[in-house]
């Protein structure tokens, strides 16, 4: 089973039919999927845990309640908290009525109506054919509803450093990640100036430095709540806030809920 997803389904029956929308529902199996792309674009939701996709660029984290969307031709592997992670995927085609929206990858939160949506597609299973135009209208009409559905793309994702000083310095806070690190001592421990520092940040990255800070220690902070089972307390602690309702307030802008929200919602899912 685990051989048929990995290197069949998605390599291979995915694009065979370029009209079709393909639906797959299915337990993860695997510690990762290799690098591929589609000529179609892809809607991914996952249960059960958290899942790491990665692009040329960037790497995104896919936490519980939330969707990816994968503009058609852009390389990414998947990587999976676990191997029991259930996947839900859906390949649309390019259709006339297709936005801007469709043409960057995004990470949404999943409201009560999407979620709905997406239990009704665990009735289908591989190409859903134009000639099948009951359940093709529903599908499409699926792909149409996620601009209106989704208003706010989140930003959890964050690029890979280019300049070798630069990812050692994220290597050193990913390391020190339940310290606060401020960006002076970060400039000094690197023999930096702060505005060379804070010039390279821009440039590499194109954030500065403490907005990649503050998603870099959210995102971990998603990863504690996920697998660790935590207490928020616990979490915020861990990833160096000694403020419970600072790190709540800034979890919320990053991520969309409070955290205690999330762990409630991650719960409710099976």
């Amino acid at each position: 089973m685990t051989n048929s997803y990995v290197n069949k389904y998605y390599m291979t029956e995915v694009d065979v039919k370029s009209d079709s929308i393909y639906c797959h529902h299915a337990v993860m199996g695997e510690e990762f999927i290799s690098e591929h792309d589609h000529q179609k674009g892809q809607f991914l939701y996952t249960e059960g845990g958290m899942v790491f996709l990665k692009t040329a660029e960037k790497s995104y984290f896919l936490p519980a309640r939330h969707y990816i969307w994968i503009p058609a031709g852009i390389k990414h592997s998947i990587h999976p908290s676990s191997p029991e992670v259930i996947m839900r995927n859906l390949y649309f085609p390019t259709f006339d009525t297709d936005d801007d929206f469709f043409t960057h990858v995004g990470i949404y939160p999943v409201n009560d109506l999407l979620m709905e949506l997406i239990m009704y597609t665990n009735r289908w299973n591989g190409n859903i054919l134009p000639t099948d135009t009951k359940n093709y209208t529903i599908a499409k009409s699926f792909k149409l509803l996620l601009p209106e559905l989704s208003s706010s793309n989140l930003s959890l994702s964050l690029p890979y450093p280019k300049n070798t000083k630069l990812r050692e310095m994220v290597t050193y806070l990913e390391e020190h990640i339940a310290e606060l690190v401020s960006f002076k001592e970060l400039a000094n421990m690197f023999h930096f100036s702060e505005r060379t520092l804070a010039r390279l940040f821009q440039k590499d990255l194109g954030m500065s430095f403490i907005q990649y800070y503050t998603i870099l220690r959210m995102l971990t902070a998603l990863k504690y709540l996920l697998n660790d089972k935590m207490s928020v307390q616990q979490v915020a602690s861990r990833v160096g806030y000694s403020s419970l309702p600072t790190f709540s307030n800034t979890f919320y802008k990053i991520v969309g809920v409070r955290p205690s929200e999330y762990v409630k919602s991650k719960e409710s899912i099976i």
